[in-house]
């Protein structure tokens, strides 16, 4: 694994995700989570359901990125990215969450820009009609960029559904962090089997991809902007 693959994976890099919380805000502020526990079992869910979609969309992001012909268009057809952000789109009913996937992907683009000067980040998501990107779809292009794997893609894509809840918690909830990471470590089989289906699923046709609904995310997600404060952006 080279060490631009390191610092893209990295959980400190600049990327926006600080400022998210993957809705844990609002799950701590209605009294969901209010402990280790709790933040264990909404992990696992998140595993379970758009943590699914999102590593599944990742790695089939990656498989574009590593597989097609490069052309004037760049990596990709036009409308074989535009296809994927569409259908990822549509996975998201959230509009608090549609809003804070592209701000992670324009964020994420940007540190990419950073990175990787000399790559094509614009001309594969030209024809899609957001300002930006959702950010499964550019993990997954970065991460094939850094000459990592769809496999690795959906990895990385599953660990930051539940790293981002479980760093927010932290904060949130004052919990210490050493259990919390070895709450993370007790994920990990679940994280690997969550990135070995986004791997197999990746060569699917986008309307075939994963499509697990996470209700009570989604609604955590739009009552987290009711809130008069909030420490996250989502």
């Amino acid at each position: 694994m080279n060490t631009v693959l390191l610092l893209l994976l990295d959980s400190r890099a600049p990327a926006g995700a600080h400022n998210h919380s993957g809705a844990m805000e609002a799950a701590v502020s209605t009294g969901l989570v209010t402990g280790l526990a709790d933040l264990e079992d909404f992990c696992r869910a998140r595993l379970r359901t758009s943590a699914r979609v999102a590593a599944a969309f990742a790695a089939a992001a990656c498989r574009v990125q590593h597989t097609a012909a490069p052309s004037a268009d760049g990596p990709g057809r036009p409308d074989e990215w535009a296809l994927l952000d569409a259908e990822f789109d549509a996975r998201t009913p959230s509009e608090a969450t549609r809003v804070a996937s592209r701000q992670l992907g324009g964020g994420l683009r940007r540190l990419l820009r950073s990175m990787l000067p000399d790559a094509d980040l614009v001309t594969p998501w030209a024809h899609c009609a957001a300002p930006a990107p959702h950010h499964p779809l550019v993990l997954g292009a970065g991460v094939a960029l850094a000459g990592g794997s769809p496999a690795l893609s959906g990895r990385a894509a599953a660990l930051a559904a539940c790293s981002g809840p479980a760093s927010a918690a932290v904060r949130l909830l004052g919990l210490d962090p050493f259990a919390v990471q070895a709450m993370l470590a007790r994920l990990a089989p679940d994280i690997d089997t969550c990135a070995e289906d986004a791997a197999l699923s990746a060569a699917q046709p986008p309307r075939s991809l994963p499509c697990d609904g996470a209700p009570a995310f989604d609604l955590l997600a739009d009552f987290h902007l009711t809130a008069e404060v909030r420490l996250f952006a989502s």
